[in-house]
């Protein structure tokens, strides 16, 4: 068989191609073209896309599209449906989910920054998930894990959080943490997550966070970031809303008109319409 999707894969779209080679189909070829070629490329090659917006293999609802290919195809292997909670969560930018998912993505990002060509990034991404598979099978209970990132924004809470700061100045882990969410937009380790790793209780985190983040809560600051990079799509581009909202991670296209307007005083359709009578 033959399946296609969007070229610059990250996670799901190398998730996907190791299950399907691994537990659905050993002689699967996979293809990366631009986003707006796809379904062309698909019905040229006789191929079937996946993980972009309104095919069979995609995301529904909460789910991505690794868990479809699981239910679609009834793997029933307990580590899969680890891996499938993990994949989940760092391709949603949910990683509450799994302790995992925001080292997947900080690996998966990393990866995609070394290989420019996609098909040598799969072939590296293949052993990244053939090595998270091992260790949902057989070492999953072993204690000897941390995810880099969790371990780097608890490094900078437990080397500040306790120091004495003045409450006129901004605290250094303050700003450290500030500039970690700056570089890594989509590693969204949550303040309850946080405040578990580190015994501290989670509404002075809650409390302290919005001092020094423009008085918003963590989840409305990363909503803020989301939707600058909804803005920057739709200054550089012509996809259409259900696709910026789906490459920015939300929801469905409800959920991020919601937001948007939310954040800017106007429905995205509008923002377009104004940029380009200007």
């Amino acid at each position: 068989m033959k399946w296609i999707t969007r070229e610059r894969p990250k996670i799901d779209r190398i998730a996907c191609p190791w299950l399907i080679k691994r537990f659905i189909d050993t002689e699967a070829e996979f293809f990366f073209v631009p986003f707006p070629d796809v379904l062309k490329r698909a019905e040229e090659l006789g191929g079937i896309p996946f993980d972009i917006p309104d095919v069979e293999f995609t995301h529904y609802k909460d789910k991505c599209t690794f868990d479809y290919f699981v239910e679609k195809y009834q793997v029933d292997d307990p580590a899969i449906h680890i891996i499938a909670v993990i994949v989940r969560g760092a391709d949603t930018d949910k990683h509450d989910l799994a302790a995992q998912s925001s080292g997947l993505w900080a690996i998966s990002s990393g990866l995609a920054d070394i290989y420019e060509n996609d098909h040598e990034l799969l072939e590296k991404g293949m052993l990244i998930y053939d090595a998270l598979y091992h260790w949902a099978k057989y070492h999953r209970n072993e204690k000897h894990t941390q995810n880099p990132i969790e371990h780097l924004l608890i490094e900078v809470f437990e080397k500040y959080l306790k120091q004495k700061t003045s409450a006129k100045k901004i605290p250094a882990w303050a700003k450290e943490l500030k500039e970690i969410i700056q570089d890594q937009i989509d590693t969204n380790v949550t303040l309850k997550q946080l405040s578990k790793n580190l015994d501290v209780n989670p509404t002075y985190l809650s409390r302290e966070f919005s001092k020094y983040f423009n008085d918003l809560s963590f989840g409305e600051y990363i909503r803020k970031l989301r939707i600058e990079k909804a803005i920057e799509h739709l200054h550089t581009s012509d996809y259409s809303l259900t696709k910026i909202a789906y490459l920015t991670g939300f929801s469905d296209q409800s959920h991020f008109t919601r937001i948007f307007k939310k954040h800017t005083g106007q429905n995205p359709s509008a923002y377009r319409k104004n940029l380009r009578t200007k």
